[in-house]
Parts: C-alpha cells; sequence; structure tokens
C-alpha cells in the first residue's frame, strides 16, 4: 500500500504533502478520528515515506518508493528505526507483568521502556526514527505526564505520532505540543463498494456500512465476521425482533441469549484477528451487540421526529416502527445515552452478564406513557 491509496482522507494528506515538501514537519501528530477511518494506515505510509531512502514525486506529491532496503524491511515488519507502540506490550516490559491481563489503559510502563528509553536512540538505517502510539485515547494521566518532554524536546530525528479516537481524553499539555490532524467519516457508498468487493451480498453490505457510521475499518471487521460464519446479520435480525416485543419478564432471558451470542461472535472474532488480545475482542463482541440496539432506539427516535426515512435498520421496519411506538423520542435519547454508559462498563471490566441485564432493564417502558 502507498499514501496514493488512501482514500477519502486528502484533507489529511493534503497536509502531511504540505510539510514533507517545504521539509517543516512537526517532531509530534496527534492523528484524531473515528476508529476505522484510515489514521493506522495513513500515519503507517507516513512513516514509510519518512523513512524511504529513495522518496519518489510525482505532480508535488511524494510517497516512498517501494523498493529500497528500508522500504523492503518496513514491508516485511522488521524496519529497526519504526516502532509501533500498544497496550498490549505490557507484558514484555517487567518479569512481574509478563502475566498480566491484557490492560485497559496504555500503561506507564510501556511508554517508558518503548517509546523514552528508545528516542534517544540514533536511527541506524533511516535519517530518522518514527514512533507510532496506538489507540492513544487510552493514554492516563500518568503516561501522558511522563511523555511530555519526549513530546516538547525530542531528538531532530524523531518523528511521533498519537492515534486518538477521543481527543477529550488527551491532557491539554499532550494536545499543545503536537500537531493536530483530524481525519473525516468515510462516505457511506464507499464502504458500500468495499463490502461488496469483499464478498457480503447487496442486503448485507447496506446493513453493516449504515451501522459503520462512517468508519471503513469497523464495516470491513464485521463484514469479515459475517463472511467467517458469525451470522452476526441474524443475530442482529432476531435482537430486533426479541426488542420490538420486550417486555420486563424477557429481562433474564433475553440477557443470557445476548450473552452467548457475545461469545459465539468473539470466538469468530479470535481466528480473524489472532493476535489481538482475547480480552478486547470480548469487548469488541459485547460492544457490537450494544451498538445494534443504539441503532435500533436511533431508528425509532427519527421515525418518531421526522417520519419514514433512512434508517440503520430499514430491512426490519415494523420492528421499528413497534419501538418508536413504545418510545417517545425523549425516552429514546435517554434509552440511548443508558446504552452508551453500559459500553464504559465494559472498558471498566464490569461482570458481562450484570452489562446486559442492566441494558434490557432500562430498555423497559418507563412509567411516563408515549402520547
Amino acid at each position: 500500500m502507498s499514501l496514493k491509496e488512501i482514500f477519502c482522507q486528502d484533507k489529511a494528506i493534503s497536509i502531511l504533502q504540505r510539510g514533507f515538501t517545504a521539509d517543516k514537519m512537526p517532531h509530534a501528530y496527534i492523528f484524531a478520528g473515528a476508529e476505522g477511518v484510515g489514521k493506522f494506515k495513513t500515519a503507517r505510509e507516513w512513516a514509510k515515506l519518512l523513512l524511504c531512502k529513495s522518496p519518489v514525486t510525482e505532480n508535488g506529491f511524494s510517497d516512498s518508493c517501494g523498493s529500497c532496503q528500508s522500504c523492503r524491511l518496513f514491508e516485511a515488519g522488521s524496519h529497526p528505526d519504526f516502532n509501533l507502540i500498544y497496550k498490549e506490550l505490557l507484558e514484555f516490559t517487567k518479569p512481574e507483568n509478563k502475566d498480566k491481563k491484557t490492560p485497559v489503559d496504555l500503561a506507564i510502563d510501556v511508554i517508558r521502556v518503548f517509546l523514552i528509553d528508545k528516542v534517544s536512540t540514533r536511527p541506524t538505517l533511516s535519517q530518522r526514527r518514527v514512533f507510532i502510539v496506538s489507540e492513544a485515547e487510552r493514554l492516563n494521566a500518568s503516561s501522558q505526564n511522563a511523555m511530555l518532554k519526549v513530546l516538547e524536546e525530542p531528538p531532530a530525528y524523531c518523528t511521533i505520532v498519537l492515534l486518538c479516537t477521543r481527543m477529550e481524553r488527551l491532557l491539554p499539555t499532550t494536545k499543545s505540543r503536537c500537531r493536530i490532524i483530524r481525519f473525516s467519516h468515510i462516505d457511506h457508498e464507499r464502504i458500500i463498494d468495499q463490502l461488496k468487493a469483499m464478498g457480503l451480498n447487496g442486503e448485507k453490505a447496506q446493513y453493516f456500512a449504515r451501522l459503520a457510521q462512517g468508519s471503513l475499518g469497523q464495516g470491513c471487521q464485521w463484514a469479515l465476521l459475517e463472511l467467517a460464519d458469525a451470522n452476526l446479520y441474524q443475530i442482529k435480525k432476531e435482537l430486533l425482533n426479541s426488542l420490538s416485543t420486550y417486555k420486563l419478564a424477557d429481562c433474564l432471558d433475553l440477557a443470557e441469549r445476548l450473552l452467548d451470542k457475545s461469545k459465539k461472535i468473539a470466538a469468530a472474532w479470535e481466528d480473524i484477528e489472532k493476535t489481538t488480545s482475547k480480552t478486547d475482542i470480548n469487548r469488541r463482541a459485547q460492544k457490537t451487540l450494544i451498538q445494534i440496539i443504539i441503532s435500533a432506539l436511533h431508528d425509532a427516535m427519527k421515525l418518531n421526529i421526522a417520519g419514514p426515512q433512512s434508517f440503520i435498520n430499514s430491512d426490519q421496519k415494523e420492528q421499528i416502527k413497534s419501538i418508536a411506538n413504545r418510545f417517545s423520542p425523549e425516552q429514546s435519547a435517554e434509552k440511548i445515552t443508558d446504552a452508551y454508559k453500559t459500553m464504559h462498563w465494559i472498558e471498566s471490566n464490569v461482570n458481562e452478564k450484570l452489562i446486559f441485564e442492566q441494558l434490557l432493564l432500562n430498555l423497559v417502558v418507563s412509567d411516563t406513557i408515549k402520547v
């Protein structure tokens, strides 16, 4: 892949290109945007260009050559001057961390060992050293404070890229030391085209593209699950059928079924992404089911406010009508807020069954009767 092949992020790429052409590149960047919109791919190709020994420029656009020793090593995943930092590296920091469960936060030990201690080492092959910090929103205050000096006064040969989906979680001191480049959502039709190219039929491609809400990466993950016979689309249809007739007495039974579906989705996901921790995959599976519930509530709220129009779940209009008849727009908004709160519980390692039970209890029709 190359920078030219990254689509729907022309503005972000243009900013990087101008800096490269003028040889005025910041020492630290924040690539900010939703998950799955191309931040990591762009950061990776940007790093490849910065490390390339013979960059190619055509019509004012610079890219890596793809054939020099640096590019070959980069593609092989063994470039000595490229460093990808992620929370799972914790087990390689101290002996006592080896058997620890995958953390939620990006621990300070990881930042010290793989960033702070390494920036002073000069490049061995290229003119630069590049560090990409994945999931920078998971940097806690201690981790961010520890790397402030590195962000403020790094060696001239050092470039640091923080990938972040939640800018509000970064300290002002961290943001002020970096050049922020914002990544936009991917066009809906582009996502549909990609999912169809992967082998999904039209109905499923349409649904997962709508559910992805501009995140190509998220849509592709769900497509891979569907193609791996995880039956995510069928699970979604069954879930909306249940929600459309859902009563308090159904709560415990439906929570059990959601937990079972979550485990099956996670098992399929593990086979697809063998390098991702089991803990993170379990969280993703749980969040996917909650996103499906949120999408149904969102559709119901839109139906009550604006009438029939394009919905995420347009393949189950009767179920959406049923949910809309039960909840006013205000109630739907309230329940969407509750559902997002359960997302935070997932990050806090709350018991999975309790998460689904609480979510479903919150979905029971309130005492306020919809007029």
